[in-house]
């Protein structure tokens, strides 16, 4: 019984979050689909965010989770990130799948100093 509230706990924790790493110029701040708070980028690149509803759908040019570079108040770049739906939206209530189903996609690398995300 122990071993099943471990894992509705760890399922609870994955629900919530959508995990990237990330390549940034030093010193740069990483704004995320138009929140208003910079996210918080670990040392290894790691950043970890709530995910994203349906708009974040899709593939750069045209679709994808916008961000925004700032340095110093400047804004030095603009575009979008590739997401990738999360399976976990279709089982975590209250209807996540309805709000929450993009997230950031763990198994690439979002290089925004060189412009490739693979």
């Amino acid at each position: 019984m122990k071993k099943l509230y471990i894992v509705l706990i760890l399922l609870m924790v994955a629900g919530c979050t959508t995990t990237g790493n990330f390549k940034v110029p030093e010193g740069s701040n990483l704004y995320i689909y138009q929140r208003p708070e910079p996210v918080n980028i670990d040392q290894n690149g790691k950043v970890t965010t709530k995910p994203f509803f349906w708009t974040a759908a899709g593939m750069p040019p045209g679709g994808g989770i916008p961000y925004r570079l700032e340095k110093n108040g400047e804004t030095l770049k603009e575009g979008r990130l590739r997401a990738k739906f999360r399976p976990v939206s279709i089982f975590w209530p209250p209807a996540a799948l309805i709000y929450w189903p993009m997230g950031l996609n763990p198994d690439i690398t979002y290089d925004l100093v060189n412009d490739t995300q693979e």
